[in-house]
């Protein structure tokens, strides 16, 4: 028998409400579309596992545990689909080099590719994001916070930001790591009275909701409503948009050399 299986590998969260309403419902989406492959899953960052196991009890693998596991279990196909947003370094140092240490060690062993990856993701992404922007007011713009990185492929939220100006009107992108930050972005905001924060991340936690909307001095809320705007929050991850799960779904299909649904 051939045992297959596909790791969900994302950054992770500590957040039990978050991760069931984001990560947890890709993983069952995954489930759902292969039925036939086992799903594993892996959170990247050794910070939240370990966040996890202390808040939750949760003990969580990291890709090589996970694939030690399915060796020693007799599996002969793997797939990683990441849950990453960009190629990033997170993406590079804790997906694809650790994989390549296992080539030899399966039959078949597969990388898939973040959110925003080819031309084709970056238009699939906005018109996924078109069912939880707000409607369209000519004194409202919307703030998409990026994680951002140091990493070159900080450049994919330019390359968003240039599609979302055709796409989505009074829609901006701004990232706490990396151009732009927010502070960059605030006189582009200047024609409108309205904001609304919304986080471009897979899942709404420690970022959206302290950075983002915290009650701190230097959270983006506090500095935009300081700055003279009325802020509203969405408190929602990409994790919640069945349309960004179609889109890591569609990433799964290239691994498996089919046709993207």
């Amino acid at each position: 028998m051939n045992k297959k299986a596909i790791i969900v590998a994302s950054f992770g969260t500590s957040y039990i409400e978050v991760l069931n309403r984001s990560i947890k419902l890709v993983e069952d989406q995954v489930a759902q579309e292969f039925p036939e492959f086992e799903i594993r899953r892996v959170f990247t960052s050794n910070m939240v596992r370990k966040a996890l196991l202390k808040k939750e009890g949760i003990k969580t693998d990291s890709l090589e545990e996970a694939l030690d596991k399915l060796e020693a279990e007799g599996f002969k196909e793997v797939y990683v689909q990441t849950l990453h947003i960009i190629p990033g370094e997170e993406y590079h140092e804790k997906i694809i080099k650790p994989a390549r240490k296992y080539t030899n060690r399966f039959k078949i062993l597969k990388t898939g590719k973040s959110l925003l990856f080819a031309t084709e993701d970056y238009f699939n992404a906005i018109e996924a994001l078109k069912d939880q922007i707000p409607s369209y007011e000519p004194e409202k713009a919307v703030v998409l916070m990026g994680h951002g990185a140091s990493h070159p492929a900080n450049s994919c939220y330019a390359a968003l930001q240039l599609k979302l100006f055709d796409e989505i009107p009074n829609t901006f992108i701004a990232n706490i790591e990396g151009y732009p930050e927010i502070d960059d972005i605030i006189e582009k905001l200047a024609p409108f009275k309205k904001i609304v924060l919304m986080p471009f991340m897979l899942v709404a936690g420690d970022h959206a909701i302290n950075d983002m909307a915290g009650d701190e001095e230097d959270s983006w809320k506090n500095i935009l409503s300081d700055k003279g705007f009325e802020v509203e929050i969405y408190m929602k991850g990409l994790g919640e948009n069945s349309k960004i799960r179609q889109i890591y779904i569609n990433h799964i299909y290239d691994m498996l050399n089919h046709e993207s649904k």
